[in-house]
């Protein structure tokens, strides 16, 4: 296979870095003492990126890197890639879509029920041996809450799939209404957030979508609402959400992305109604290597001249 030179922005799955390093000349980002430079002295020979949730090709790392040919994203989402620059530049653009939102979605129906039933607080009150004093607290069922979703795309719809199954009615706010889907939509998240238990927050990150959930939405979920990220942690106004906990004005949380990971507000670290997860969505053994195999199958099609088995651009 002709050789190509690869930037790896950030460590990821061991298997995948350990195919990139035998198929291609692979080049760690994250070793680099001196990352703009270390850039720089290699730009001639990278000519692929491979980026994920955490670091990917913005518009300086692109515009340092004059023979870049694709960026193969190891993750579904695309907000540390400047879509607009690699489009100008003719930059190819993949990413690993359906084969993490199964566990995702999974992850979303344990993140509900796991802060609706204290799981997390009750495991820590037996640990403390705080069970011989008396009885945990009681809890809140989520069978036949009112689920509410913003972003009704692959993983929004797979966690509305699965909270039916628990009896739950299901709305959604998106960008456009979804006429062949029996869910009611809301044209506005507000709205949505004022009618529902749970309020679950699956769209991508774009400008328009940051802090999409706000004080007002936060409000109007109320002292028994919860919230549920599995998107991106900067869709939520954070200081806000902090605030709203600490307030009692929002009744729980559950949390796999924050705004600045891996920093997490240490005022959450106290509360048993908000449950903190390392942003763990696509975290299993199976989903990891399965998007490992379109990163390198994409590259693999990249350099062979054959379609792109997952093209964004």
């Amino acid at each position: 296979m002709e050789s190509l030179g690869v930037l790896l922005t950030y460590p990821m799955d061991l298997y995948l870095q350990q195919e990139l390093d035998k198929r291609y000349k692979l080049f760690r980002l994250w070793e680099a003492p001196q990352k703009k430079e270390f850039i720089k002295a290699n730009a001639h020979a990278i000519r692929a990126v491979v980026g994920n949730a955490s670091s990917g090709a913005n518009a300086e790392t692109i515009d340092l890197l004059p023979n870049l040919e694709i960026v193969s994203n190891f993750s579904v989402g695309l907000d540390k890639v400047d879509l607009v620059k690699c489009k100008e530049k003719g930059i190819r653009v993949t990413n690993t879509p359906d084969v993490l939102t199964e566990d995702v979605a999974d992850l979303a129906i344990g993140l509900i029920i796991t802060t609706l039933r204290r799981i997390s607080a009750s495991d820590r009150y037996v640990r403390a041996g705080l069970w011989k004093k008396g009885d945990f607290q009681l809890t809140s069922k989520f069978s036949r809450k009112t689920v509410g979703i913003v972003g009704l795309g692959r993983i929004g719809l797979a966690i509305a799939k699965r909270a039916k199954a628990f009896d739950c009615p299901i709305s959604y706010y998106s960008r456009t209404e979804k006429p062949d889907l029996h869910y009611k939509y809301y044209p506005s998240i507000t709205a949505l957030a004022t009618d529902v238990d749970i309020l679950v927050v699956a769209c991508p990150l774009t400008e328009e979508t940051r802090h999409i959930v706000n004080r007002e939405v936060l409000n109007a979920l109320g002292p028994k609402g919860v919230l549920v990220n599995i998107g991106r942690g900067p869709l939520v106004d954070e200081p806000e959400l902090v605030s709203a906990l600490l307030d009692g004005r929002l009744g729980g949380a559950g949390l796999d992305v924050f705004e600045r990971e891996p920093h997490v507000p240490e005022e959450l670290f106290k509360l048993d109604n908000v449950v903190l997860l390392p942003h763990v969505g696509s975290g299993t053994w199976e989903t990891r290597k399965a998007m490992a195999d379109l990163v390198l199958g994409n590259l693999e099609a990249h350099v062979m001249k054959k379609p792109l088995l997952t093209p964004v651009v």
